[in-house]
């Protein structure tokens, strides 16, 4: 007979409660579950496509080794020892640096992938760390971190009670969110317009989000940081900044005037192709909305300003009074999160503590940028990375310059690769480990609840139990960490029991913690669980803001609380707390941080540059995430295909056709693609969406290798980079178009 089983959906950062229904050990249906206390019935078509992802045949099984040259099925034994003997003779050898590490996007979907890659970096100790933050994001971490000192302390926008929101780079009627846990966007923005609010939407093309507002700039792509310093100017040249509840916690104010004084509205708006009117009707608006919020993402971060972009946006709401309040910008306060000390002044938050080995690009996070990976290999030399650990990445698609890497990772002493499949990046692998489908995994959102726009917590089991011979993510990558750090065939379970008693064994040293003075392996003896994962969840939620420390606080959450409550418990609205992130060195918001001041000339710059005849921008696709959905059939086709969209007029010069070919050509190479005439980009951008190119042999996609698409970042030779951050330009550069025969 067939039952029903709760997942969160694991497919984007909407992080929506599904309801399954399960066939003995098939998952034959997904909807969307109404009782979830966050999602509310919501589902998009990557949620109920959640059976042919599940189920996709082209998922590995077991294990692969290579013996003879040749990838082969193995045991997992087997693979696990090909893992130790690969990897620790040659750190023996050449010392840790020798490893390097990608982390892709996909781990923070997974409970294995919130649990164990640090503990894997804490035991290879190495300093080349690659993630898809680098092609992502990175602006957004390092802005916060010089402003409020913790990299990860991002305010999200108050969806559900503000007045007025301002949108740049983001499209989240497709996207579903990003840095902005919110499931059903669309919802909440009817809901916005529905109670008088205003939607401003900044954007080079007209997406579903820019129809959907009352207001659209049609902005010049990579020229948002220009507009941002515009409104900014505005806001102080007519005296209408007002720091609210932050007045008396920021410094740097009067050197911010000054800082933004050349970036008056009239000097940027040749630049931008906006108005300088239009500018300051804008900065007005955002002064006068009882409730206001500035939200910027990939279109944000992805160009040559990122990090100065990022910058602006925390800093129009801090003007404008709308950081750390209602209705405003509001930092999230997780289950699992770390419970609120006293506010203090911390280490603060420092940039370029080391730098890559060949073209010495700095350090962010504990991070380098993705688009060095290949030179970090490929170019020879003491400290050149002979060994590569890849989990849940394909940087082949994803990073700049993938013909270069694909040619790299050939050359690498070992690889090791934890993926379902076969795809561009692992198929150079020595040992493929691929972790189950996401019905036979538990799930919890360590990483998206400290991003949601409403307090909440929920868990799910896994809703079908492991097949015989296959093994949870969360062994693998137990077993992992044993076999990088020298003890391997240990028990798996020592891990995480590890984990526990150095984590318990500081709570009890420290003064503001629940148990402070209590004996370790007394809780320790408390936690309850399935395995050592759950334990270590019990753990976090009971030591967290919500917990029950314990016993201390006899209603306050617990793993076994979590599990009574299937559908999540509802913590509450976002509410004020910024002298509980704050970490910088003065204890306040540093409003004008020495690294961005430093870069502020090179925007300058940037008024008189001549505007570039054609500029290549990216897209996102409700029905895909980057390039790991490519090969779900209900997903891919209809619109969500590799095609350049190309303004009508600018089709019209080129000599293009819709439905024909074009080369775009760049300075890392070029590529072919279908055109798609159409008005929703404005003339002098064209845009293809980012993670296609399958196409190349020894993979096992046999969806995707149908319609492989391009691949954009082909285009990039690796060298443009927002230099505070590394993130690579994958928004607003220079392409050059030509017909071609297809």
């Amino acid at each position: 007979m067939p039952r029903t089983a709760l997942r969160i959906c694991p497919l984007c950062e909407a992080t929506c409660g599904l309801t399954l229904t399960v066939e003995g050990a098939r998952v034959t249906g997904a909807r969307g579950d109404r009782e979830d206390v966050f999602s509310r019935g919501f589902i998009c078509p990557k949620g109920a496509a959640f059976t042919e992802a599940d189920a996709d045949p082209d998922r590995l099984r077991g294990p692969l080794v290579r013996k003879d040259g040749r990838l082969q099925e193995a045991g997992w034994d087997e693979a696990f020892d090909s893992v130790a003997a690969g990897l620790r003779p040659l750190i023996e050898r050449h010392g840790p640096d020798a490893v390097g590490v990608v982390l892709g996007n996909p781990n923070v979907h997974t409970v294995a992938g919130g649990l164990y890659p640090p503990l894997l970096l804490r035991a290879l100790r190495t300093r080349n760390l690659f993630t898809a933050t680098t092609v992502d994001q990175m602006p957004k971490h390092v802005s916060s971190g010089l402003l409020f000192g913790d990299p990860y302390a991002i305010a999200v926008p108050d969806l559900d009670r503000t007045g007025h929101l301002l949108l740049l780079g983001a499209n989240p009627l497709d996207s579903n969110g990003s840095l902005c846990t919110a499931p059903d966007f669309p919802g909440r923005l009817r809901a916005l317009r529905a109670r008088g609010g205003t939607l401003t939407v900044v954007d080079p093309r007209r997406t579903r989000t820019a129809k959907a507002a009352d207001r659209h700039l049609e902005i010049r792509p990579g020229t948002d940081a220009l507009l941002l310093a515009a409104l900014v100017q505005v806001l102080f040249d007519e005296k209408l900044t007002d720091l609210g509840a932050l007045e008396g916690q920021v410094e740097g104010f009067g050197e911010l005037r000054g800082a933004v004084r050349e970036f008056a509205p009239e000097a940027v708006a040749a630049a931008c192709d906006v108005p300088a009117d239009t500018i300051r009707t804008l900065a007005r608006d955002l002064a006068a909305a009882p409730t206001a919020a500035v939200y910027g993402r990939m279109g944000a971060s992805t160009v040559a300003f990122g990090t100065v972009t990022n910058w602006l946006v925390d800093v129009l709401n801090i003007l404008t009074g709308n950081l750390d309040r209602p209705g405003g910008a509001l930092f999230p306060l997780a289950a699992t999160a770390r419970a609120p000390r006293p506010a203090a002044p911390g280490k603060g938050f420092t940039l370029a503590r080391w730098h890559s080995r060949v073209s010495r690009r700095p350090e962010a996070k504990g991070e380098l940028p993705l688009a060095v990976l290949a030179e970090e290999i490929d170019t020879p030399g003491e400290g050149a990375i002979r060994a590569l650990i890849a989990i849940a990445t394909n940087p082949v698609l994803s990073a700049p310059d993938g013909d270069r890497l694909d040619k790299a990772l050939g050359s690498l002493d070992f690889m090791v690769s934890v993926d379902p499949y076969l795809n561009e990046t692992s198929r150079h692998a020595h040992v493929v480990l691929p972790p189950p489908p996401p019905s036979r995994s538990a799930h919890f959102d360590f990483a998206f609840n400290a991003l949601a726009v409403r307090n909440q917590v929920r868990y799910t089991r896994a809703p079908v139990p492991l097949e015989e011979g296959r093994l949870p993510e969360t062994e693998i990558l137990a077993r992992f960490v044993l076999a990088a750090g020298g003890m391997h065939g240990a028990d798996p379970a020592t891990v995480d029991t590890m984990v526990v008693d150095t984590v318990l064994g500081k709570a009890v040293t420290d003064p503001h913690s629940p148990v402070h003075g209590r004996d370790p392996k007394d809780l320790a003896g408390q936690l309850t669980g399935d395995d050592g994962p759950e334990r270590r969840l019990d753990m976090m939620l009971r030591l967290g803001p919500y917990g029950d420390g314990f016993g201390v606080r006899p209603e306050g959450l617990t793993l076994e609380r979590l599990l009574a409550h299937p559908h999540g418990i509802d913590l509450g609205p976002l509410r004020p707390r910024i002298g509980e992130v704050l970490k910088t060195r003065s204890g306040r918001v540093e409003l004008l941080p020495a690294p961005i001041a430093a870069d502020l000339p090179r925007l300058a710059r940037a008024l008189d540059a001549a505007p570039r005849e054609l500029v290549l921008v990216g897209r996102r696709h409700l029905r895909s995430n980057n390039s790991w959905m490519h090969n779900v059939p209900a997903l891919v086709g209809g619109s969500n295909r590799c095609t350049l969209h190309v303004h009508p007029g600018d089709a019209a010069r080129l000599g293009l056709a819709d439905g024909g070919h074009a080369r775009v050509a760049a300075d890392g190479g070029e590529i072919d693609v279908r055109v798609e005439v159409t008005d929703t980009v404005r003339p002098g951008v064209v845009s293809l969406p980012h993670g296609w190119g399958h196409d190349r042999p020894g993979t096992r996609l046999g969806v995707a290798s149908q319609e492989p698409g391009a691949n954009v970042n082909q285009l990039l030779d690796g060298t443009l980079l927002d230099p505070l951050s590394g993130n690579a330009v994958l928004n607003g550069f220079a392409v050059r178009v030509t017909a071609a025969s297809g």
